[in-house]
């Protein structure tokens, strides 16, 4: 029976046979937004989808767990760590171009270098996904959205990956675009790209809003710190944020971590904070939302146990 270590370099050999970046006990602090988190014990980096399925596919075989991971922005890990496989889609699955009113855009690449893409092009609808802090495949995966507009209101289709490596194409409906939900969340098929069919616009009128609604996301969200963005689904007939501020909850702490003062819907990193002092604050903010308004709040933020 081949052993842990044994597993593990058979993964860091097949990334190494397709040209992957790979690292071996690499922080997961240096990959999520909210800077917390353990070492994985490998961390894989493919170049394409024919790499990505080879990862998965090998991980799956050896019975190591693997998560994929694109820009750390909707992640928490905990502080021992993840073992197994962290396969990371960014960088060198990043490459956007455009056709005619097309933006098609590897799942590695963060949505605002698609955004610049479409900006660049003239070319409007994407708007709302400036300042959206993820990658494509990560905003696909999750449906994310913001003032007023999601993913699927421009998603024309995405091209995915199963661990046998083939290659498929969905659209429209078969998309089972939900809030903050996809056909892709929980399954085993894995993003590799996505196509937004945008409108012509003048480039002046588009960055014009892109900078408006980069402005109000400073004003409202407290992006000087480390997080993960927006903590909590929005529960029917309310606001996350709101039902939180109803509750005396605003500026609460557990260790480093805190409700922010500016937006209740945000746990934020004040400086020292572990993956565990957000749980036991995520945990507290549920547990107290609950008696105090009768709203059960869903965790926004995807928790990956060791």
């Amino acid at each position: 029976m081949m052993i842990y270590s044994d597993k593990i370099k058979s993964i860091s050999l097949l990334a190494k046979d397709y040209g992957c970046r790979y690292y071996m006990d690499e922080p997961l602090s240096a990959h999520t937004t909210f800077r917390v988190g353990g070492k994985c014990d490998i961390m894989v980096c493919p170049n394409s989808a024919e790499s990505l399925a080879k990862l998965a596919k090998l991980a799956g075989e050896l019975e190591l767990k693997y998560f994929i991971l694109g820009n750390g922005s909707n992640a928490l890990f905990s502080d021992s760590g993840y073992r197994g496989v962290i396969i990371s889609v960014g960088e060198d699955m990043s490459q956007v171009s455009v056709s005619g009113g097309t933006v098609t855009a590897c799942a590695g690449a963060l949505l605002s270098k698609a955004c610049r893409a479409a900006l660049d092009a003239g070319l409007s609808g994407m708007e709302f996904a400036w300042g959206i802090p993820g990658t494509v495949g990560g905003a696909v995966y999750m449906n994310a959205g913001a003032y007023g507009g999601e993913m699927k209101d421009i998603v024309s289709s995405v091209t995915c990956v199963d661990k046998d490596g083939n290659l498929k194409t969905y659209g429209g409906e078969s998309l089972k675009f939900d809030y903050r939900r996809s056909r892709f969340t929980g399954s085993d098929e894995m993003i590799v790209g996505a196509s937004f069919e945008l409108t012509p616009g003048d480039p002046d009128e588009i960055r014009s809003k892109m900078d408006e609604l980069m402005a109000r996301r400073k004003s409202r969200q407290p992006l000087e710190y480390p997080s993960a963005g927006s903590t909590f689904k929005r529960p029917e007939g309310s606001y996350a944020g709101l039902v939180i501020e109803n509750s005396g909850l605003k500026g609460c702490t557990v260790g480093g971590a805190q409700v922010s003062e500016k937006h209740a819907n945000f746990i934020i990193n004040r400086g020292g904070a572990t993956a565990s002092d957000i749980l036991e604050l995520i945990k507290k903010v549920r547990r107290e939302v609950k008696e105090k308004t009768g709203y059960s709040l869903e965790c926004e933020i995807k928790i990956v146990d060791e």
